[in-house]
């Protein structure tokens, strides 16, 4: 998919790759493929593109951001995501995350609720060839019913409830990665998975993200 793009910056990408996520204990060796693969630069304005992979948020249009590399990294490595599996993103933003995801997985929904960050990140996401995926202009809190059940998810915002739709639409074994707690400070990754009517829990480290905002 993204190996036809334009790989100018192809030794920083791995640089990247090596030094800030696999020297942080990444250590899932698809993931750490598709990280080398997703060439972040082109989900970022020209003026961003040489910040583009160092280790740390830059932002993006309608007051969002693009995620972190390693903590991109850390979520997917978390979601265990298999190659056929159907994943839901909720909160697409630049499609940088979407990208990574459909390195992993057979098809990947990312919603985002802004207009104007679901058309750019679409677009990318076309041009470098991710046909397995589909961006959705919605209300993530409240998943995208239409592909669901869903073998994993993964939630780019912080929420202080777990949202049950989003719970309602895993599959039985599926995984839900989510920042937990309050957004006005530090937010706990966590793994959720499903067994039957059944879920476990476990917190990963402390994370900072931006809302997850529900529509009322």
């Amino acid at each position: 998919m993204a190996a036809a793009a334009d790989d100018r910056h192809r030794d920083r990408r791995l640089a990247m790759v090596r030094r800030q996520i696999e020297g942080r204990g990444v250590c899932d060796p698809r993931v750490l493929e598709a990280m080398k693969s997703v060439p972040r630069h082109r989900f970022v304005s020209r003026a961003l593109a040489s910040d583009a992979y160092k280790d740390h948020p830059l932002p993006i249009s309608s007051g969002q951001t693009i995620s972190q590399p390693y903590i991109v990294a850390l979520m997917a490595e978390a979601a265990a995501i298999g190659s056929c599996d159907r994943v839901l993103e909720v909160g697409t933003g630049s499609g940088y995350g979407a990208a990574v995801l459909a390195e992993l997985a057979g098809s990947v929904v990312s919603v985002e609720r802004h207009r104007k960050l679901a058309d750019a990140a679409a677009r990318v996401l076309a041009e470098l060839e991710y046909a397995n995926t589909t961006v959705v202009c919605a209300d993530g809190s409240q998943g995208y019913l239409p592909g669901a059940p869903y073998d994993a998810v993964v939630v780019t915002a912080a929420a202080s409830n777990i949202p049950s739709a989003l719970l309602d639409q895993l599959a039985d074994g599926g995984r839900l990665v989510i920042p937990v707690g309050s957004p006005s400070r530090s937010q706990n990754l966590t793994l959720i998975t499903r067994t039957g009517d059944k879920t476990t829990s476990q917190r990963f480290c402390p994370v900072r993200f931006v809302p997850l905002v529900e529509e009322s």
